[in-house]
């Protein structure tokens, strides 16, 4: 697809700054799609790829059997880089690896929390390009340290489990002091090119979005889940509620519902179970994350709107109609392109300060 667009004037300049996050990725575009519980499975994954980006498959719900079938499906649907993302709390979490390392996936991005110097050096032993995420500079330089080849910094703008500080925030604190030392990818509330191209400006090297692939046609989520996204406005995306600092829940953002309600008094019940001595903290997290897991299921899959949780994005208000990955791809590319041109136009327009002293 990159032939569509190497007429356009601003083309060698997009293509020099995008080149370190293409040739990291292996992609034609230097643009992610994240790794989205029960959305992001093969069809999706293989769509983003087979359009130029860089799909990454959710493990975080899945068996070591089912990651696994899940990775040949992808490469029977296309023959490019992707990447699977395993979370640190999984059960399986090491055989999650191995699988990916027995079936050569290329990139494992890894998610809640920070792994130790072990798991980077068997990634990396097994040719496995690892990447993880970043919330400030020090926990970024830790983890280039650790054995991190690239990074994403994603703030709560995004869906699903997000930290305390915005992508605009965190972009202009990490961007300046770890760009250079690794490939550093921007997320969270990212949907269009004009927000892509920002960041490229920034520093980063590429951009990863998450809600604007759901209503893909390649996304096997209910019909009745992509249209709540499609009706959905960027204020009905919200954080959830933490009620006692005790219980280790992290904010979720998604699209308000009856299951929102539901978590608050589900909280209590778990709180409840902890005063009693019933449940210890780290059993109590458990109870949270398979809540999350369930209802999400129930949406995606079920297409339960009411009593499903509707992870989504602040930048939700902005999807307007369900399309191919090829053609959101290549308008976000030509939103790229485009914006960078405008820019170029309007510098060119200004006059040197020595001209303008004439002219007065």
């Amino acid at each position: 697809m990159m032939k569509l667009f190497d007429s356009h004037p601003f083309f060698p300049y997009w293509r020099r700054l995008t080149q370190r996050g293409r040739d990291f990725l292996g992609s034609e575009f230097s643009i992610m799609c994240g790794a989205m519980t029960w959305v992001s499975d093969h069809s999706l994954v293989a769509g983003v790829c087979n359009a130029g980006g860089f799909g990454v498959l959710a493990a975080g719900a899945l068996s070591v059997e089912e990651l696994e079938q899940e990775i040949y499906k992808t490469k029977e649907k296309t023959s490019r880089s992707f990447g699977v993302n395993v979370i640190l709390m999984h059960s399986q979490f090491q055989e999650l690896l191995e699988v990916c390392a027995r079936c050569q996936v290329s990139h494992v991005i890894l998610g809640a929390g920070i792994p130790s110097e072990k798991v980077f050096r068997f990634l990396n032993d097994h040719g496995i390009i690892p990447m993880a995420f970043a919330p400030t500079v020090t926990v970024g330089r830790r983890l280039i340290r650790l054995g991190s080849k690239g990074l994403i910094i994603e703030g709560n703008e995004a869906g699903g489990h997000v930290g305390p500080v915005s992508t605009q925030v965190l972009a202009q604190e990490i961007l300046p002091h770890l760009s250079k030392e690794v490939p550093v990818f921007v997320a969270g509330g990212v949907s269009t090119g004009q927000g892509i191209l920002s960041y490229l400006l920034l520093g980063a090297c590429g951009c990863q979005l998450g809600s604007r692939f759901v209503c893909s046609y390649e996304s096997q989520a209910h019909p009745a889940f992509k249209q709540a996204f499609i009706r959905a406005s960027a204020r009905d995306a919200i954080l959830t509620p933490q009620l006692d600092p005790r219980l280790p829940v992290i904010p979720v953002r998604a699209l308000f519902n009856k299951a929102t309600e539901e978590f608050i008094a589900f909280q209590k019940e778990i709180l409840a179970k902890l005063d009693a001595g019933i449940l210890e903290v780290k059993e109590a997290g458990l109870c949270i994350e398979h809540f999350w897991a369930g209802s999400l299921r129930r949406a995606v899959q079920d297409g339960d709107i009411e009593r499903g949780s509707l992870m989504a994005g602040q930048s939700v208000g902005m999807i307007k109609k369900e399309e191919s990955c090829q053609e959101i791809i290549q308008q976000l590319v030509q939103e790229v392109l485009d914006s960078g041109l405008f820019l170029m136009e309007h510098l060119d327009s200004f006059q040197e300060p020595a001209a303008l002293e004439l002219v007065a």
